[in-house]
């Protein structure tokens, strides 16, 4: 097996709870890191009812990162050496065309992954660390039913970007991951609306969706050595989504 040089590095998830967060929280433990995560709810047992969560040797925290307060107070035991930002929210039956919900959902996607980046920067600096944000396909094409979503997504590419040029003098490394469509609790309604489903698989190359599990591995290449001479990237994780 390639050895990524993982072993005994610090892992910072946050959205490591569930859907793609968990799969990439996996992805580290299984290369012998030492794994965090973050969610919204109180305990790990508050997750028993989310389908396909795995916190079984993760450290998990409760953080909302929408609470400034909160992200520049949280600590963990030892620093951190990779920050992977997968907290994301989306609002269905085109309800972030109302302000409020449009607000939030940037607020999650945008506003939050800044706060934590800030955050740990020190931390990464010292370590000679590795970002990693979780955009989406959405962070290169429109999203008309989602326009938070997209705009939120669309702004964390350039962001990246940015960190990445700002940062690179520090020893950060900061690069993402855009996924396609993946099987999560997040698209669940979209997967099982049949219609939309079979539809949504007429635009991928390699006809099926992702897994958490995938996104996974492109992660924590991202973060691995392996990728030195890798900054300021979004790695399209799509099934080829994206080329037509």
């Amino acid at each position: 097996m390639l050895d990524l040089a993982l072993t005994g590095r610090t892992v910072l998830v946050t959205g490591g709870a569930s859907g793609i967060g968990n799969g990439i929280a996996r992805a580290f433990l299984d290369q012998g890191a030492s794994v965090h995560a973050t969610g919204t709810r109180d305990s790990v047992e508050e997750y028993d009812d989310v389908g396909g969560a795995d916190l079984d040797g993760i450290t998990y925290h409760c953080l909302d990162v929408t609470d400034p307060r909160a992200v520049s107070s949280f600590t963990l035991d030892t620093p951190v050496d990779i920050l992977v930002n997968s907290v994301g929210t989306v609002a269905y039956n085109r309800a972030e065309y109302e302000p409020d919900t449009f607000a939030r959902v940037v607020d999650v996607n945008l506003n939050g992954v800044m706060r934590c980046c800030v955050r740990f920067h020190n931390d990464l600096a010292k370590a000679r660390g590795a970002i990693i944000n979780v955009g989406s396909t959405s962070s290169f094409i429109s999203t008309p039913g989602q326009p938070a979503y997209s705009a939120s997504k669309g702004a964390l590419l350039t962001l990246t970007k940015s960190l990445a040029d700002a940062w690179a003098r520090d020893g950060v490394r900061v690069n993402g991951i855009a996924p396609g469509f993946v099987e999560t609790r997040l698209t669940r309604p979209s997967r099982e609306r049949e219609d939309i489903y079979a539809e949504s698989l007429k635009g991928i190359p390699l006809r099926r969706w992702g897994t958490p599990e995938e996104m996974g591995a492109a992660a924590v290449f991202l973060a691995s050595p392996q990728s030195s001479y890798i900054t300021g990237q979004m790695l399209l994780v799509d099934g080829g989504l994206t080329l037509r």
